[in-house]
């Protein structure tokens, strides 16, 4: 994969998206510019006390709008990047077709879990995408002299 300019394509979000005395969801940026494929994180923590149930479904479900291609729109546990005790990460391969700003909807399902109850989490995000344009090469002159 190619390096890009990091103002070229931002995957935009706050650092935590989601949030609740259970756990938390943090969304990381990636860069890239039109047509060129990015990837964008969305990760799980489970706060103190809490940790993921692994034999429940774990999964980001993806709605991207026109002009937004997305690797996979509905992702579960074996596409997982990082999966821990109390953290789950999904890389996601985003490509934008023209330049501007768009928002891609989201929905992470999982189980928290702790000693005395479990309890399953539905989280709507709102990933938004913003690519410019790929930028061109300046053309070589011929070598000639006037």
């Amino acid at each position: 994969m190619r390096a890009f300019p990091a103002a070229a394509f931002l995957f935009l979000a706050a650092p935590s998206a989601a949030a609740s005395d259970a756990f938390a969801v943090q969304l990381t940026g990636a860069s890239g510019t039109v047509g060129d494929k990015a990837t964008a994180s969305v990760t799980i923590v489970a706060k103190q006390g809490w940790h993921l149930n692994h034999e429940a479904p774990l999964t980001l479900k993806l709605t991207p709008p026109p002009g937004v291609t997305v690797d996979k729109t509905k992702l579960a546990r074996a596409d997982l990047a990082l999966l821990g005790a109390r953290e789950a990460r999904f890389d996601v391969g985003v490509t934008l077709a023209e330049p501007g700003k768009k928002s891609i909807a989201a929905e992470a399902g999982f189980v928290l879990c702790r000693a005395d109850a479990c309890k399953p989490i539905k989280e709507k995000l709102t990933l938004t995408a913003e690519a410019t344009a790929a930028r061109i090469a300046p053309s070589k002159r011929s070598g000639k002299k006037k």
